[in-house]
């Protein structure tokens, strides 16, 4: 079955397009990882060239996906959390029936490069690590808001733990390798792609968690549908499963529902 499926892969990928294709991908940081990885990959055996933008998947601000959209960015794939997704979708944005989820992470904790490891395990070590720590780091897209507007208040703790929001997951482990936090709470995938000035530390516990799926899909409008298709069955690929492992994600390659 491995055998049969890298066969129909390989054959999507060396069928000819009409033209040479140009994709433009817009990408928050969740999948940014395996993406990077397997991209080098994807234009060489498709002869196909993609331009990435980026941007957070959900929140306020000139910079979220969905406000590139609005304004007239071109853009023909986007690759974001399934929250920001469905936003998306809802707005008429994503051409019908072209969602993927590509992969899962849960959240994790992470520390900076060298730093004792504290106890993440249960929701009470979570608790008193965030109370303790002088400064905490959270994205302020999809895993951010739900740790702001969920979590720290059914742990009582809303007002009494000093967050920092940055625009994207990126932002917040820079600020704990230069020292700027104690700690960052995002998905284990942007700790794993952060570098070597911050360690993950754990996952927070399951009656606090957030598994984010982060899906990708075709922007209504694309003239790169077929380009666009290719690039999606790509990053479902079997073969792109052990890149995205590697990145503290579970793959899915699976359209919704």
């Amino acid at each position: 079955m491995r055998l049969r499926n890298a066969a129909l892969l390989a054959a999507l990928l060396l069928m000819p397009l009409t033209a040479s294709a140009q994709l433009k991908v817009m990408i928050s940081g969740g999948f940014s990882g395996p993406y990077e990885k397997l991209l080098p990959e994807f234009e060489r055996a498709s002869g196909i060239k993609v331009e990435t933008g980026s941007g957070s998947s959900q929140g306020k601000g000139p910079q979220t996906i969905a406000a590139q959209l609005a304004r007239g960015v071109p853009v023909d794939v986007v690759i974001m959390s399934r929250e920001g997704l469905e936003e998306l979708i809802a707005e008429k944005r994503i051409a019908a029936g072209s969602d993927v989820d590509l992969a899962r992470t849960p959240i994790g904790v992470a520390v900076r490069a060298g730093a004792p490891k504290p106890d993440v395990s249960t929701v009470e070590a979570f608790k008193q690590l965030m109370l303790r720590s002088k400064t905490v780091a959270v994205p302020s897209s999809t895993a951010g808001i739900f740790l702001i507007k969920d979590v720290f208040p059914r742990l009582g703790i809303a007002d009494k733990v000093n967050v920092k929001a940055t625009p994207r997951g990126a932002g917040a482990t820079a600020m704990l390798a230069k020292g700027e936090a104690d700690v960052a709470v995002l998905p284990v995938s942007e700790i794993v792609h952060a570098g070597p000035g911050v360690q993950l530390v754990g996952v927070i516990a399951n009656e606090i968690q957030l598994n984010q799926s982060f899906s990708a899909a075709i922007v209504a409008g694309s003239k790169q549908v077929e380009a666009a298709r290719k690039l999606i069955a790509f990053l479902t690929s079997p073969g792109a499963g052990g890149v995205i492992k590697a990145f503290g994600m579970e793959p899915l390659g699976r359209r919704a529902g």
